[in-house]
């Protein structure tokens, strides 16, 4: 039980720094409304899944150099494209927030938060560092501790969608979203073009 706990915050307290995911559910929850923004959540919450299956049952390639090296390269180029394509947009919220999710919107969010999650490295380093901390478990233990760190992450991404998508934020944010996706933006970018150049420097040297 102890170790479950500690399990748990230190996962709950790495979900609540704001990171590329939170950046992407905002905006989308904002632009798309939070039925649509359930898309990226559930896309963010399964790439989690597959790092979790992977780190827990002791896939030794999700932990390769090479393959880390991999998925950072592709990430930042991603983050990048995401970044500039938020900085190049007039985001305006949906004017339309009580209809139902229309499938293209949700599906094309589903893709962004599946490839957000599955291209940032650091969702595998973490996975790879907090399974090689429950090493000792049992599988039924790990088995319930990977179930347990899925939902939370979908159900804490739709919580944010929901509270930043909802019509009483809708007159707050209003004003601020193209800041918000400004901000966004240049993070991904910086954040994207940070991965690249670090993978080249490490590269030459």
């Amino acid at each position: 039980m102890e170790q479950f706990a500690a399990v748990a915050v230190a996962h709950f307290l790495a979900l609540l720094i704001p990171g590329v995911d939170f950046f992407l559910i905002v905006r989308t929850a904002l632009t798309h409304g939070w039925r649509n923004a359930t898309g990226a959540c559930l896309g963010i919450a399964i790439a989690n899944g597959v790092f979790i299956a992977g780190a827990f049952v002791g896939v030794a390639l999700i932990s390769n150099p090479v393959v880390l090296d991999t998925i950072q390269m592709a990430g930042g180029i991603f983050l990048i494209f995401i970044g500039i394509a938020f900085l190049r947009s007039n985001p305006v919220i949906a004017p339309d927030r009580g209809t139902g999710v229309k499938s293209r919107t949700w599906l094309r969010n589903f893709g962004l938060g599946l490839a957000s999650g599955l291209l940032n490295p650091k969702n595998a380093m973490f996975y790879v560092s907090l399974a090689a901390a429950v090493s000792t478990a049992t599988p039924l233990s790990l088995v319930l501790y990977g179930a347990w760190m899925f939902a939370v992450v979908l159900v804490w991404d739709v919580f944010v969608a929901v509270v930043l998508g909802s019509r009483h934020s809708l007159g707050y944010l209003q004003r601020i979203l193209p800041w918000i996706s400004r901000f966004a933006g240049v993070f991904l970018v910086l954040f994207g073009g940070s991965m690249v150049i670090g993978l080249v420097l490490k590269f030459l040297g």
